[in-house]
């Protein structure tokens, strides 16, 4: 198995885990890139993870115009779409925020 597929292997678990945290008020709405724009993440991994590395850097941006839009970490739209050459389908999450749309990568924003 390739190291990228490792990688979709364990955002996949990952995503399961996530799926079931429960928050209380006044959080009313979370979004979880790893499911509804789980496309581009995986290309983004089996392109630039799909070697040995020394370290790798985990995590997600905590604003809504990155890895929210584009299912990759610390991607802002043009940089995910002109820089790396990712652009495919994104979903939208179960339950969306009215001020906070889902819009992929026609996000105009950053």
């Amino acid at each position: 198995m390739s190291h990228a597929e490792r990688l979709i292997r364990t955002t996949r678990t990952l995503r399961r885990e996530v799926h079931g945290l429960r928050f209380a008020h006044p959080v009313s709405h979370v979004y979880n890139p790893l499911d509804y724009a789980k496309r581009p993440h995986h290309l983004y991994l089996r392109r630039y993870g799909n070697s040995r590395k020394r370290i790798i850097l985990l995590g997600m941006n905590p604003g809504p115009f990155g890895m929210a839009q584009t299912g990759v970490p610390f991607g802002e739209v043009t940089m995910v779409r002109d820089w790396m050459h990712i652009e495919t389908q994104i979903e939208k999450p179960d339950i969306e925020h009215p001020k906070r749309p889902i819009s992929g990568f026609a996000c105009g924003r950053s």
